[in-house]
């Protein structure tokens, strides 16, 4: 019994609730004491590997709601290393998305064009602009808008999405497929 007394009200939940199925209502009250218990630590664990406290906040959120989500009622007595994995992983998503949005950087990818050295620099300007209009004629009108908006416009995505009535998600699916687009006219120009 002693063993009992020194766990945590968590911990005694879970061990009194593993042999029986746990309905959903305790399971929202095992993850909001969860919540209690560990949500500093988790927002410092995410905050760490995320570097942003914000972002931290909104993976453990997503973690949580993840976390309710459970079906397997056995998983419940696993809730604290449930919920860090789940963050965990979640954590890893953000920054691998953020690393692809890094890479495929729209004002990194016309600034390098306009710093080539070279004493033919101006032709080739003219001829790679050319490219990169005619790969832009390709493109339906709004993606064709919204890549432009953000580009020339230097609006945020957030922006964009409010003046065209479309979610952030659809206005970066935009961006993306206009600067791959851009990037595959440019190589095949390169080899030809």
């Amino acid at each position: 019994m002693q063993m009992t007394a020194a766990c945590s009200p968590l911990e005694q939940a879970c061990d009194a609730d593993e042999s029986r199925n746990v309905q959903p209502r305790e399971r929202g009250e095992l993850v909001r004491r969860l919540f209690e218990e560990h949500n500093r630590a988790l927002i410092g664990f995410l905050a760490a590997r995320l570097q942003s406290e914000a972002e931290a906040h909104d993976v453990a959120q997503e973690a949580y709601v993840r976390l309710l989500q459970l079906e397997q009622p056995s998983a419940v007595s696993f809730m604290r290393a449930h919920l860090f994995s789940i963050a965990s992983n979640l954590a890893i998503d953000r920054l691998r998305h953020r690393q692809v949005l890094t890479r495929n950087s729209p004002q990194d990818f016309f600034e390098n064009l306009l710093t080539r050295p070279g004493p033919e620099r101006a032709v080739l300007a003219q001829q790679e602009l050319n490219v990169i209009k005619a790969a832009l004629r390709e493109l339906p009108e709004k993606c064709r808008r919204a890549f432009a908006l953000h580009i020339f416009g230097e609006q945020s995505v957030q922006e964009i999405a409010k003046v065209m009535n479309l979610t952030d998600r659809m206005i970066r699916h935009y961006i993306a497929r206009a600067m791959a687009t851009c990037h595959q006219r440019m190589d095949e120009s390169a080899k030809d």
